[in-house]
C-alpha cells in the first residue's frame, strides 16, 4: 500500500473512532414541549421567563388588540396598563415583577412599564425620550430596554429612578434587551452600513458577539452563568 494511501487510511480510522467515542459520551437531549394558550385568544406570544418557569408574554384578544399575561403554573393573571390601549409583556424577575411596554392608540405614543404587585409604573426613559420599551429585568429589579429621541433608538439602564443610556462605538440604533443577575447586559445594535450586530455590556466594556457567518445577530437574553440566546 502506498504510504499516501496509508495515512489516508488511518487518520479515517481515527475521525470515525473519535466521533463513535464523543457520540458515545454525549449525553442524550431530551425536550418537553408545553403549549401555552391564552383561553380565547386568537394568538399567543410567549416572551420571557423566569428561574422558576414562570411565563410573560402578550396575546391578542379577536377584535386583534393585544394584552399581557403571566403563566405561573396553571394560574393565568391578564393584566392591561391603564394608560394604553395595548399592552406587552416582555419579562418577568423572580419576584413576578414584569416589565413590558403599552401603546396609546390612536396617537401610537409607546411607554414602558413596570408592573410589580397589581400596581404599574411607567418607565419613560431619560429626559429627552419621545418613546420607551421596557425590554428586560433581573432579579434586582434593574431594568434595560430601548428609547427613541425623535432620530434614533438608544440603549438604556435603570437602576432605581438613574437612567444610563448603553449605546456600542459606532451604533446607529440601539437596543437593549437583556440584563442578569451580575447586572450584565446584552444589546443589538445596527452600524453605519446597516448591518445588525450585537454586543456583550459588563458595565464598563461592550464586547462584540455576532454570531460567525451571520447576516445580522440579534442578541436577545443572557442568564447569570453569561449563557447568551439570540
Amino acid at each position: 500500500m502506498k504510504a499516501g494511501k496509508l495515512v489516508m487510511c488511518v487518520l479515517g480510522f481515527v475521525l470515525a473512532l473519535v466521533a463513535t467515542v464523543t457520540a458515545a459520551d454525549a449525553p442524550p437531549l431530551t425536550f418537553k414541549f408545553t403549549t401555552v394558550n391564552v383561553p380565547g385568544a386568537i394568538q399567543t406570544f410567549p416572551l420571557g421567563v423566569n428561574n422558576s418557569g414562570v411565563i410573560v408574554g402578550e396575546y391578542y384578544d379577536k377584535t386583534g388588540v393585544s394584552h399581557g399575561y403571566i403563566l405561573n403554573g396553571k394560574k393565568l393573571i391578564k393584566f392591561d396598563d391603564p394608560n394604553g390601549t395595548s399592552t406587552y409583556g416582555n419579562s418577568v424577575n423572580r419576584a413576578l415583577a414584569v416589565v413590558g411596554s403599552y401603546t396609546n392608540f390612536p396617537n401610537g405614543d409607546e411607554e414602558g412599564f413596570l408592573y410589580k404587585n397589581r400596581k404599574f409604573t411607567d418607565i419613560p426613559g431619560p429626559t429627552g425620550a419621545t418613546a420607551s420599551y421596557a425590554l428586560g429585568i433581573n432579579d434586582s429589579g434593574e431594568i434595560v430596554g430601548s428609547w427613541w429621541d425623535s432620530f434614533q433608538f438608544h440603549g438604556f439602564l435603570l437602576k432605581g429612578k438613574t437612567y444610563a443610556t448603553l449605546d456600542p462605538p459606532g451604533a446607529v440604533h440601539t437596543w437593549a434587551t437583556g440584563i442578569n443577575n451580575k447586572g450584565d447586559s446584552v444589546l443589538f445594535w445596527v452600524d453605519s452600513k446597516g448591518a445588525v450586530e450585537s454586543s456583550f455590556y459588563n458595565g464598563k466594556t461592550y464586547r462584540t458577539i455576532n454570531v460567525p457567518g451571520a447576516v445580522g445577530s440579534y442578541a436577545s437574553g443572557l442568564n447569570t452563568a453569561g449563557d447568551i440566546i439570540y
